[in-house]
């Protein structure tokens, strides 16, 4: 059972995502909040697998809810989802940094959000991943300075992995590009999250693009 929080200031978004979700099987919503901060406190009293969380709303905004809520050693197995209205902006980048794993736009079509919810519950995979590399690349296009030498930490190895990670590539994808197992795709993944302090792929893909390790594409 996926337990899941709901976060947003419309009773009627809470009530629709709460609907959507409860028809299935193998979902819980657990509670509601309608700002940030009630949102932090539910999820410490309800510790729940994935925290949908709404980006502007009142009290506090969902940029720090979902840094709180990263923050909190308790909370380390909610994986937080961003929801927006607005597609690719600066805000969700800013979430994916404050430690969200994906984001959602609202009007996304109901399989693909429950689809999404359970890949985040699983937290192996971003949600929407080209749709997130792609609103890092514009965000960081803009930026004039990269962050060099912030993956000193890593082996040459782990450093193509996180490059791989950051073009979107699973860890099948990854082991077969590098003709390595699944396993050890996995173990480079997560030693590199380990040692650059990343909460999730989300994060870990932030970070190759600000060090500069890998570079918007041009389209």
């Amino acid at each position: 059972m996926i337990r899941v929080l709901l976060v947003d200031d419309q009773a009627l978004i809470r009530g629709g995502f709460r609907a959507l979700l409860e028809i299935e099987d193998d979902f819980e919503v657990v509670a509601e909040a309608a700002d940030g901060e009630q949102g932090v406190a539910l999820a410490v009293e309800h510790r729940p697998d994935v925290a949908l969380i709404d980006i502007q709303m009142p009290v506090m905004d969902g940029i720090e809810a979902t840094r709180l809520i990263a923050a909190d050693e308790r909370l380390r197995g909610v994986h937080v989802v961003i929801l927006t209205n607005y597609g690719l902006d600066e805000y969700v980048f800013n979430a994916l940094r404050a430690g969200a794993c994906g984001f959602m736009v609202k009007d996304t079509e109901p399989a693909d959000l429950l689809q999404g919810v359970r890949v985040a519950a699983r937290g192996d995979a971003l949600l929407s991943p080209a749709i997130t590399r792609r609103l890092i690349g514009e965000y960081v296009a803009r930026r004039p300075d990269p962050a060099p030498g912030a993956l000193d930490v890593l082996t040459n190895r782990e450093r193509e992995v996180t490059a791989l990670v950051a073009r979107g590539l699973s860890n099948d994808e990854i082991a077969a590009h590098m003709v390595i197992s699944p396993t050890t795709a996995k173990t480079h993944v997560s030693r590199s999250m380990t040692k650059l302090g990343a909460r999730d792929r989300a994060q870990l893909v932030v970070y190759a693009y600000e060090s500069g390790l890998v570079t918007p594409r041009r389209t």
